[in-house]
């Protein structure tokens, strides 16, 4: 994962493959509606929530719970690529 790339758009790349289109504004509205933040200052602890919340909502949008979890473990990666780069840090 690259983590050079900010959290806000490594999220929206991931959740294009299940969103397409509406995954920008589909992430921009659970971060600002439940973490009552702007997109772009997710931080790693945000991503825990917000993975939540995604998994709630996406759930709603289809009757796949494979998909579901195959979206939400990709987005747990994030976090465990950004707890490795912060344990690797000097």
């Amino acid at each position: 994962m690259d983590t050079t790339t900010s959290l806000h758009a490594q999220v929206i790349d991931i959740s294009r493959d299940y969103l397409g289109p509406a995954a920008e504004r589909f992430i921009e509205r659970q971060v600002s509606t439940h973490l009552h933040k702007e997109p772009d200052e997710l931080t790693k602890p945000d991503l825990v929530k917000l993975i939540d919340w995604i998994k709630l909502a996406f759930a709603l949008l289809t009757n796949d719970p494979g998909v579901v979890d195959e979206y939400t473990s990709r987005l747990q990666g994030l976090v465990k690529a950004y707890t490795a780069k912060s344990e690797t840090a000097p």
